[in-house]
């Protein structure tokens, strides 16, 4: 065949073979991989479809923010070191009629507070924790349950 040698010939045709078999798999594997990718492309059209909603708030629309006073106080323990703690307070709209009112008080339950706590006891991350818990219960308490979070803003101790 084409004027080669009859040793040539079957040479030819196994190189042949190999060619047209080598175009079957490629073939096949890219029909594959398009059928892939056009089903990722249709989940990732699908999950774009469904409106992205964030995390349900944490306290509803008929919550309030008021900020509390600054309190500066020394602590009960070096009796030479001062306390600022800035805070605020989230609270019920409908239940609270002055919450201008329920803020001085709070703020009077924390400086009466802040005058027991030793610098050891607000000291790392667990001794703020701690203090948060507190201001919570006190405010919670003040407040006969109207207060839902007294949210410390800074503490600054010198």
């Amino acid at each position: 065949m084409f004027g080669l040698p009859a040793g040539n010939e079957l040479t030819f045709r196994g190189w042949l073979v190999t060619v047209i078999v080598c175009t079957i798999i490629a073939v096949g594997l890219g029909a594959g991989l398009g059928l892939k990718l056009v089903g990722q492309i249709k989940t990732t059209e699908q999950k774009q479809a469904v409106p992205m909603t964030g995390p349900a708030p944490k306290y509803g629309a008929d919550t309030g923010l008021i900020d509390l006073p600054p309190v500066i106080t020394n602590l009960a323990n070096p009796a030479s070191a001062w306390v600022r703690l800035q805070a605020s307070i989230v609270y019920d709209k409908k239940a609270v009629p002055k919450p201008q009112l329920l803020a001085a008080k709070v703020a009077e339950d924390v400086l009466a507070y802040m005058k027991t706590v030793t610098l050891a006891q607000i000291g790392g991350a667990s001794g703020l924790e701690h203090l948060r818990e507190d201001l919570n219960e006190r405010a919670s308490i003040r407040s006969d349950g109207h207060i839902r979070e007294l949210i410390i803003q800074s503490v600054v101790v010198q």
